[in-house]
């Protein structure tokens, strides 16, 4: 008798601790499983988080991300535009969808996007870089390279940048020959 309803409860314990996961524990393990590359998981991840929360504005920000890593840019910009109408602070989402924007060729809307994020995150590297790579897409070289400037400022390096060709494009001829000196093994 013991050994049946032993038999009956480990299953129905282990369905409530693999799937009693809350919405935010979902969103956690989808970041760990982007960190890993797995965006493919994280998403599904993050779907999971949304059926508990329809409303979790960091699961569909975090998924637009993983969308954008797929290349699916419009599917990144729908979860990025979902996650600031239910959270019109999140930088995060704006910047993301800025990116996405960017690889559809919507440079004006990158650079809205980007200007909204760094009013809300004046801190915000990567949503520098994104506006600076953009402003130059539009003939713009002055004000984006000083947002790639920027951007390497804040921290984020020339081999970090989305696109870091775009950066030396920006050296004066001065600033290149020294680059390559430092950087030659």
């Amino acid at each position: 008798m013991l050994k049946t309803i032993l038999a009956l409860l480990i299953p129905l314990v282990t369905v409530f601790i693999c799937y009693g996961q809350t919405a935010d524990e979902w969103v956690n393990r989808g970041w760990a499983k982007y960190k890993l590359n797995d965006y493919k998981g994280a998403i599904a991840d993050y779907n999971e988080a949304i059926k508990l929360d329809p409303a979790h504005a960091m699961a569909y920000s975090h998924r637009g991300r993983a969308k954008y890593k797929l290349d699916d840019h419009r599917g990144a910009i729908a979860d990025c535009s979902k996650a600031i109408k239910l959270d019109p602070l999140d930088a995060w989402a704006y910047s993301n969808r800025a990116r996405a924007k960017y690889m559809l060729k919507d440079y004006t809307g990158a650079i809205v996007d980007c200007n909204k994020a760094i009013e809300l995150n004046p801190a915000h590297a990567s949503a520098y870089s994104t506006r600076g790579l953009a402003r130059i897409q539009l003939g713009q070289r002055d004000s984006g390279c000083l947002d790639l400037s920027k951007a390497g400022e804040l921290g984020l390096e020339g081999h970090m940048m989305p696109f870091s060709n775009t950066v030396t494009r920006c050296r004066t001829e001065e600033e290149s020959d020294a680059y390559e000196q430092a950087h030659l093994f």
